[in-house]
């Protein structure tokens, strides 16, 4: 009876630790001039509405055309959900951009690229190529992460 007890509360905190992405937070207009980092909606979609092909299935996510990112932005984020599209241009003040064009693997841009995907998105970078986990593990070869647990 204990076990019994004991297991339903530990799936209860399970669950509770399981959410839903929570969606990505952006940037007031008020305080984007002095943000290290800006994050703003787009109204235009970047990414035309896939139109069905003819004659084959259609894929899976794929975006139907390429993307355009923007002027001065670095990535976009794209999240689909309850059928809707929303994007996010996400840029950096110039000295990080800079950064981020010269080393993509360096933290501050993988924080925003993990921030979006966190929130149910996919990453594009400014010239309009997807960045995926098999991106990310390219970069992380480029670089050595030191992660220091305790204990």
């Amino acid at each position: 009876m204990r076990f019994r007890i004991v297991h339903i509360a530990w799936l209860a905190a399970l669950a509770g630790c399981i959410s839903a992405p929570q969606p990505l937070v952006t940037t007031p207009p008020s305080e984007i001039a002095g943000s290290a980092v800006a994050r703003r909606p787009l109204e235009t979609p970047v990414i035309p509405p896939p139109s069905p092909p003819t004659g084959t299935a259609p894929s899976s996510g794929a975006p139907a055309g390429k993307i355009v990112v923007p002027p001065n932005t670095q990535y976009v984020c794209v999240i689909d959900a309850n059928g809707k599209q929303q994007q996010t241009a996400i840029a950096f003040a110039p000295k990080v951009a800079a950064l981020c064009r010269r080393h993509p693997e360096m933290g501050p841009c993988q924080y925003e690229r993990n921030n979006c995907r966190a929130s149910g998105g996919r990453v594009f970078a400014a010239d309009g190529a997807e960045i995926t986990m098999a991106t990310e593990a390219e970069y992380d070869k480029k670089v050595m992460r030191v992660r220091f647990r305790a204990n």
